[in-house]
């Protein structure tokens, strides 16, 4: 976690150039933009954090976590990481922004609060 502080340390851990790995989001209508490459940059956030961990969506025994989210946030802005939700395999959601552990998901949850609420919200 110490590693990966921004979008451009994740995409140095991964050996990625972060001013090229992005595709241009341009054919895609403008009130959808900042929420898909937020998605895009929160994938590779995500694999770096994992450092080569991947879920294994067949396996009933391997939690996963992701960040959760509260809308009347205790920070005043009104969306802020409260905390993370583990679940099985057997959830009926999957996710490509899940994370190995509990504390992996709640540090990029706060860590990088600004991408997930692009992400998230409308």
């Amino acid at each position: 976690m110490e590693n990966i502080k921004t979008f451009k340390d994740a995409c140095k851990v991964l050996g990625l150039d972060s001013d090229k790995v992005l595709p241009d989001f341009g054919p895609f209508p403008e009130k959808h933009r900042k929420a898909i490459e937020a998605h895009a940059k929160l994938v590779i956030i995500a694999e770096a954090l994992n450092d080569g961990w991947v879920p294994d969506w067949g396996n009933y025994d391997q939690w996963k976590y992701e960040p959760w989210f509260d809308m009347g946030g205790s920070s005043g802005s009104g969306f802020a990481c409260c905390v993370c939700d583990g679940w099985h395999s057997g959830s009926t959601c999957g996710s490509r922004l899940c994370y190995k552990s509990r504390e992996l998901a709640e540090y990029a949850g706060k860590q990088f609060i600004e991408l997930y609420r692009h992400y998230l919200l409308i």
